[in-house]
Order: structure tokens, then C-alpha cells, then sequence
């Protein structure tokens, strides 16, 4: 029976298609039970994770996903052989994962450390998901940043207890958590910002609006009756802010108005130096929602920002294929590797 692995890489709320091996049985599962609640972490290592100098925390983005699913297919394929036609099973195998990282590529001193969402397995396989309750109760800013520095505690005191480095990466909603748990674990030594804005993301659709009038997509006149309809919804959801059972734009009131603090609020408040990533191709948070974040360092004479632009790529760091003759291109790992060999010069 001949088998086909398709690996498909989901970096929330990007799709995108990638060719690295997920290693998910590679992978050491640790627990912190704490305040009558559980935290899931999990841990890459080549070799023994003791031995490891330094310790990666990603923080991915929003989403209900498992960290990895897998679900098997089976078709039937039919050929002829000797005039007779005969029918074959062939199964594929689908990956979808919010790791878009090549852990090959993972620096052999590191470990490389996941934390999964409340209620959300790490791998769920070929079986139906849905969002548990507590999942809403508790998805907003101030958890999420509890558990990143209750997991940083732990690996501290368990299990790499004198890394030389500890580092922080937050993609998308996950650039909101790092920015905030830079200002309460005073273990970590560098901090990657990736793809997020500076302002509250409530502003980020204004700009999307306004953009939109810019290219001529909508008149001055739509664009001016969207920003209204916009400002009732945003009051609407304030006025709503605990509501696990409202809805808009794929995530319940409550998450909104929980991850509605300015990430520049926190990330003036840190000393350590920070990576920031802003795409110029960025569907998910406008670009100008990042230039934000050097004016207020370069006003607050902070000089421990650094401030990247890529101007062709979206919010994965993708460059889109524009026709049928084009791939999409991919380049994750090599701002991962421009971001690693800065926290060497830093």
C-alpha cells in the first residue's frame, strides 16, 4: 500500500503550503499544574534538552487549531492491467500545523518550546474538533502571557536552568503576548515582534478601509459609511466585552476586547533588544500599523528596537504567486536565520 504525506503548514489566519518534516513524535510533553489550572508545553530538542544552552519560545497566532492535525484519506484508484480493470486504495496523509519552522534548521544548542492554547490538544488525528467552552473563557491577552511566564519558570527551574539565552518569538496575535510578557519575565534576553501592529488591532481595520479608498476599490463616500458602520460594531462589542457566544470576524467579542491593548504601550516599557518584523504584502495587519512603533522608539529615545521592513512580503513571509506560472515563495526560516544570527550580535 503505497502512502503520500501532503504537509500542509496553517500559520492563523494565513494558509500557507510547506515541505518541512513537523517531527511531531520528536516532540517532549511537559505540564505545570497551577491556580487549579493546567499548562501544556511541549519541547523540541536534538539530543538531550538538559544539555541545551539556550531555550526558543514560540508564541503563534490566533486560532482554535490543535498545534498539529493529521487526517488520512483514502481513494479509490482505478487502472487497467491486462485488460481487466482494477481498484486500489491509496491513502494520503494531510498535515495542517501552526509551526511553519524547518526544526532541522533549529541551531543545535537550542531547544525549540510550544505552548498550547487551553483546551487545545497538541495533535488531534484523523478525528472531528470542537472548541471547547473554556477555550473562549479564557482566550485573551493576560492568560496567554500568564502561561508563557509560568512556562519559562518551569523550564528554568526544570529543565534548562542556566540557558545563555532566552528567547521570545510572537507571530500575528502572538506579537501582542511577547510584547506584554517582555514586560514580566525579566528572564528573557531577546524578543522577536513578527507581523503585528503597534496600535490597538481595533485600528488596524480603519486602515484596511482607508487603503481601500486609496486604490480607487471604493469611493470616499463608502469609505466613510464603512468607518461608521465599523465605530457601532466596535461599540457594540465593548459594550458586549465578556460575550463568549458573540461573534465578529471569526473570534468572540470577548477575545477582541481582550487583546485590544496596544502592543507600543508594552514594548516601551522593555529594555531588552527587540526584532521587529513589518511586510509590506500584509493582509492581516497593515504595514502603517507597525511604522508606529520606531516613531514612539525614536521619540522615547529607545535605542533597543530593531525595525525590519520586507516590502514584497505578506504576513508569513510569503512572496504570493501573481499567475499559474509562478510558486509561491516561502521565506520563513530565512528571517528565522537573519533573527537568530541577530541575537548572536546582540
Amino acid at each position: 500500500m503505497k502512502e503520500k504525506l501532503l504537509i500542509f503548514l496553517l500559520l492563523f489566519p494565513i494558509y500557507f503550503f510547506g515541505q518541512y518534516d513537523p517531527k511531531e513524535n520528536e516532540y517532549k510533553h511537559f505540564s505545570i499544574i497551577k491556580k487549579k489550572d493546567t499548562i501544556n508545553y511541549h519541547i523540541y530538542a536534538k539530543g538531550k534538552i538538559e544539555d541545551k544552552k539556550n531555550f526558543i519560545v514560540f508564541l503563534q497566532g490566533s486560532g482554535t487549531e490543535p498545534l498539529l492535525k493529521i487526517i488520512v484519506k483514502s481513494d479509490t484508484i482505478k487502472s487497467i492491467e491486462n485488460g481487466i480493470e482494477k481498484a486500489k486504495i491509496e491513502k494520503s496523509k494531510m498535515l495542517y500545523s501552526s509551526i511553519p519552522f524547518d526544526l532541522d534548521r533549529i541551531p543545535e544548542e537550542d531547544a525549540f518550546v510550544l505552548i498550547s492554547k487551553k483546551g487545545i490538544p497538541f495533535l488531534l488525528e484523523n478525528e472531528k474538533f470542537q472548541t471547547p467552552k473554556i477555550f473562549y473563557q479564557t482566550e485573551s491577552l493576560d492568560y496567554r502571557v500568564w502561561q508563557g511566564n509560568e512556562v519559562i519558570k518551569q523550564i528554568l527551574k526544570k529543565q534548562i536552568k542556566h540557558p545563555k539565552k532566552v528567547i521570545v518569538i510572537g507571530h500575528s496575535e502572538g506579537s501582542d503576548v511577547v510584547a506584554k510578557l517582555g514586560t514580566i519575565n525579566k528572564n528573557i534576553t531577546h524578543i522577536g515582534f513578527w507581523s503585528g501592529g503597534g496600535n490597538t488591532q481595533y485600528y488596524d481595520f480603519m486602515l484596511f478601509i482607508n487603503k481601500e479608498v486609496e486604490k480607487g476599490n471604493i469611493t470616499e463616500n463608502e469609505g466613510k459609511e464603512k468607518i461608521e458602520l465599523l465605530l457601532k460594531q466596535l461599540k457594540i462589542i465593548e459594550n458586549n466585552e465578556n460575550s463568549i457566544t458573540d461573534f465578529w470576524e471569526e473570534n468572540s467579542f470577548r477575545r477582541w476586547t481582550k487583546f485590544s491593548e496596544p502592543p507600543i504601550n508594552n514594548l516601551l516599557k522593555i529594555k531588552i533588544p527587540i526584532f521587529v518584523t513589518a511586510c509590506g504584502k500584509d493582509k492581516s495587519v497593515p504595514v502603517e500599523s507597525a511604522y508606529l512603533i520606531p516613531v514612539e522608539f525614536i521619540r522615547n529615545k529607545k535605542e533597543n528596537l530593531t525595525f525590519k521592513i520586507y516590502p514584497n512580503y505578506d504576513h508569513s513571509f510569503m512572496i504570493l504567486a501573481q499567475n499559474e506560472n509562478e510558486e509561491d515563495e516561502f521565506h520563513w526560516m530565512e528571517i528565522f536565520e537573519e533573527f537568530m544570527k541577530w541575537t548572536d550580535e546582540k
